[in-house]
């Protein structure tokens, strides 16, 4: 008898019984590994294979370590309240559970510290006293004054109260206003172009908020449009609100900037006020008045000019507008910025003369730390590079290629004061529809336009959180009041870190 159809049937028969095995059980990931039957789909210490051990940050998922925080599945307590306040009052911790990709989900069930209610019998902050009336974080602000976090409800209370502004991309509730990040604030819509009103330049420029003398929280106090020494009363052509300037010139927050001109401060086309022409309009009525002051007295009773330039003559602002706001300091404020856009008929003839226009942002401000402010308190200056010299915001920044003068036509300058070359300007886009783009072939050249402009600048002051503060703008024409200045004001915002004063082209990112 042969064995091989024997054999050949006993192959068939296990063949059939291990088909039938694998259909119903199918293949196990579990192995044996010293001793333990482990699963090594899902084991971070023997991860594809015995041995295997995935590193910290990273989970065992299908038989490869991945990036992960946690292991698929795991359970776990959990608490985010500050340090020491579990099991405090209602406090209380929650579970955990690690999902699909190694990531835990929220806290479920756990109770962290709320601001203190002070009338419901309850240790809402958990900080072991109930309806307490205390300001343990010494920023000013009770626990019954609203202050939302005094001790144990966020990280750094002391910096969270009514008084502060909301900074963005924190997540935190920093005024208190019960929604984290709210910063978003809009109030200058349906504003009068020919407002003469101070409050509402104050929320053309992106200051939302107001406050008074006597309160805690930051806002504009009260405000002011008067000529450059703080008296008197502009020309109502020489400022205005509006949706833009010319085609190009856009607001940098909200949907409105505040305009100031040393001439008219209107756009072609424009009304209320209107266009001027921008060589020979001159201010009506009272269009003259001294100096600030402070600052003309900082500088040595002179007033300052781009290196190699005639400083202006004379001890007269000529048709000067000024706008002044008194406003108290966020509490978590350390600094502030603002944007500016200056433009002037001054370029491209008079540039680096005496007749040049001043344009200035003033700051009022305790602060005395480092970086410090300019001791004439103006932040309208630029100084380059490795230098220690300031140049004044204003058509001279159009002199000697410093960068911040580029909307305008590349050629020559200064015919009629310090002759030079521009070789900067990028574009004339934010001239356009403005006046200041008209062709002007009888000046230095055969390119040359009715003026130029800087370009959107980004200006930067220090300040003392919770002071009050006093910021003027101002421009205003010197040593004669024909070939004027405009300038536009936008985008203020504060800042909870200290800044480098002074200005700069505005990048944005």
């Amino acid at each position: 008898m042969s064995l091989r159809p024997l054999a050949s049937s006993l192959v068939a028969v296990v063949l059939s019984f291990g088909s039938l095995m694998l259909g119903a059980c199918g293949p196990t990931s579990n192995r044996s590994c010293s001793g333990s039957d482990i699963d090594i789909e899902s084991d971070p210490n023997n991860c594809g294979s015995c041995g295997n051990v995935c590193s910290d940050g990273f989970a065992c998922i299908d038989s490869r370590c991945l990036a992960g925080m946690c292991q698929p599945g795991k359970v776990e307590a959990c608490y985010t309240g500050q340090e020491g306040t579990e099991d405090i009052g209602p406090c209380a911790g929650g579970m955990r559970t690690c999902e699909e990709g190694g990531i835990w989900s929220t806290c479920e069930g756990e109770v962290t510290p709320a601001a203190e209610n002070c009338a419901d019998g309850i240790d809402n902050n958990c900080n072991g006293e109930v309806d307490e009336d205390t300001d343990r974080d010494m920023d000013g602000f009770t626990t019954c004054a609203g202050d939302c976090c005094d001790s144990t409800e966020c990280s750094k209370p002391e910096l969270v109260n009514p008084g502060a502004f909301d900074a963005p991309g924190n997540m935190v509730d920093d005024d208190c206003s019960g929604v984290a990040d709210d910063t978003a604030l809009l109030c200058d819509q349906a504003l009068n172009s020919n407002s003469t009103s101070a409050m509402d330049f104050a929320k053309a420029i992106d200051i939302c908020q107001t406050a008074t003398a006597t309160d805690k929280k930051w806002g504009v106090i009260d405000g002011k449009i008067t000529l450059a020494d703080g008296t008197g009363v502009p020309d109502k052509e020489g400022y205005s609100i509006r949706p833009k300037f010319g085609a190009g010139a856009l607001p940098q927050g909200g949907v409105s900037l505040a305009i100031i001109s040393s001439g008219g401060a209107a756009a072609k086309g424009d009304v209320l006020p209107g266009y001027h022409d921008w060589v020979s309009y001159t201010h009506t009525g009272t269009n003259k008045s001294a100096y600030p002051a402070d600052f003309y007295a900082a500088n040595g009773n002179t007033i300052p000019n781009a290196p190699g330039c005639s400083p202006p003559t004379g001890t007269t602002a000529n048709d000067p507008v000024m706008l002044t706001f008194r406003v108290r300091v966020p509490t978590n404020a350390k600094s502030f910025k603002l944007y500016t856009n200056f433009y002037s008929a001054e370029f491209p003839e008079w540039t680096c003369s005496s007749f040049n226009d001043f344009f200035v942002v003033l700051l009022d401000s305790t602060y005395a730390g480092t970086p410090a402010n300019p001791t004439d308190k103006n932040l309208a200056f630029y100084t380059p590079a490795g230098s220690m010299t300031k140049v004044p915001v204003g058509v001279n920044l159009g002199h000697g290629n410093t960068g911040l003068f580029t909307q305008c036509v590349n050629g020559a300058t200064g015919c009629n004061g310090m002759a030079g070359t521009i070789s900067t300007c990028t574009g004339t886009n934010l001239l356009t529809g403005t006046g200041f783009d008209d062709p002007n072939s009888g000046s230095c050249d055969s390119g040359s336009l009715e003026g130029g402009a800087t370009g959107w600048l980004e200006t930067r002051g220090n300040v003392t959180p919770g002071e009050i503060i006093t910021l003027r703008i101002a421009i205003w024409d010197t040593s004669d009041h024909s070939w004027d200045s405009l300038a536009i004001v936008d985008g203020f915002q504060w800042s909870t870190e200290v800044a480098q004063p002074g200005t700069d082209i505005l990048i944005k990112k």
